[in-house]
């Protein structure tokens, strides 16, 4: 009686989608140029994970052709796609129906919707509010901010981003419906919606313009814009702002200079009070 012979499943070691995982988080930016943005980050955290699933150069070349391809994304929420294709890779090195093509698709696919997650998340929702707390506590000098927003920051995001891996490397292909479909819209929709509301609150918590500019009668026009609406010059700051880099496509480094000269001139003028914070 012939015994059937079963090949042994490929299955990658714990080790090696560690050393996949912190490839990518250190060295996402490797490489970093407008032509080519995350792909050598990218590429040189599936290069363990081609090394141990494939014995041969020639097989380990042509899986890593793959990963040539443009990629950019969100780099801490976009850690899913790197966990999701070295599922796939896994998956194609067993035998089953998935091929280069196919993972390239769907990480070409992916890499968009979750830099809108990953934007409204983590850009606009969490790093203000971390900021905001960190602006709280640096009071009067004090380095408490500082200190908090590092080790916050640092911690959410390894182990943000390793959560992220594990359960893109067990979803594998199911990850894609669910991240870009319908529900995939709604979950992005809501994000930006918290994210606009914080935007706002830190905006009227930190930002505080006024002017010294004096009117007939004694009074300043502060204490008149004060009478119809409180904080007016501060919340027409930001919408200026929002126009210059929405609409003009500013940098937020030269709207920074722009203020700057707007304070200069203003002070200089006498519209504000260089001993006023603003």
């Amino acid at each position: 009686m012939k015994r059937r012979r079963i090949s042994k499943m490929k299955k990658l070691s714990k080790k090696t989608l560690n050393k996949s995982f912190l490839t990518w988080f250190y060295g996402h930016l490797t490489c970093f140029s407008q032509e080519h943005m995350q792909t050598f980050g990218y590429l040189c955290a599936m290069l363990p994970v081609v090394e141990e699933l494939y014995d041969t150069k020639e097989e380990q070349k042509e899986a890593m052709q793959t990963y040539t391809a443009f990629f950019n994304t969100e780099p801490q929420i976009g850690t899913l796609v790197v966990g999701i294709t070295a599922g796939l890779e896994e998956a194609k090195a067993n035998g089953e129906p998935v091929d280069g093509e196919t993972i390239n698709g769907i990480r070409a696919g992916l890499m968009g919707p979750l830099a809108g997650i990953g934007d409204s998340l983590i850009v606009g929702t969490l790093i203000p509010i971390l900021l905001g707390i960190g602006l709280g506590l640096s009071g009067n000098g004090s380095p408490m901010g500082a200190i908090f927003y590092i080790i916050v920051w640092n911690f959410l995001m390894f182990f943000g981003m390793k959560f992220a891996y594990s359960k893109g490397y067990e979803m594998g292909g199911k990850a894609v419906e669910l991240l870009v479909g319908e529900q995939a819209q709604a979950i992005r929709d809501s994000i930006i919606l918290v994210g606009t509301v914080v935007i706002g609150s830190v905006a009227a918590s930190w930002i505080n313009i006024t002017t010294a500019l004096p009117l007939p009668g004694g009074q300043t026009l502060q204490q008149a814009l004060d009478g119809v609406h409180p904080k007016l010059l501060s919340a027409l700051t930001v919408v200026f702002c929002w126009w210059l880099m929405t609409k003009k496509k500013m940098s937020p480094s030269l709207v920074m200079l722009l203020l700057v000269g707007v304070a200069f001139v203003g002070v200089l003028v006498g519209f504000f009070n260089p001993g006023l914070s603003y």
